[in-house]
């Protein structure tokens, strides 16, 4: 089942939290995001409907495993669209944030094109990790 752009955006912060070693409290998220904690509760109620993450009142929001593999789809997208614009001089933020939101909408087979290109080109991947370690708290 497909979800909103916003669900994708919210399960990608979990994971890049998680990933980081960071609790992924609905507070923490709300920090990340720059948005209030019940959106958050909201956007954590419809992933746990669509069975993507679990989450005890109060305490951290964990990922499914077909939540992880959906997390792990987005940032894949999001970390070759960010390279992609990079590879074509778009400055660092606005790469980044263009990326956060083509992410969402482009194609299966637009999106298998620019990997190719990528891999044609040899095109390094910039892992978002590093993207986002580098933007001040709550930026994206």
């Amino acid at each position: 089942m497909p979800i909103s752009m916003s669900l994708e955006d919210y399960l990608e912060c979990i994971y890049m939290l998680i990933l980081a070693k960071k609790p992924a409290r609905v507070r923490d998220i709300a920090a990340a995001l720059g948005v209030k904690t019940p959106s958050v509760v909201n956007g954590v109620n419809g992933l746990l409907r669509q069975g993507l993450v679990s989450h005890e009142p109060y305490g951290s929001v964990e990922l499914t495993p077909a939540g992880q593999r959906k997390a792990v789809e987005i940032l894949d997208r999001h970390e070759m669209l960010t390279s992609f614009l990079d590879s074509l001089g778009v400055d660092p933020d606005t790469a980044e944030a263009d990326a956060c939101r083509m992410e969402h909408i482009l194609s299966e087979p637009t999106l298998a094109a620019i990997r190719r290109y990528l891999s044609r080109h040899k095109i390094k991947i910039i892992p978002a990790r590093k993207i986002k370690a580098e933007k001040p708290a709550g930026v994206r």
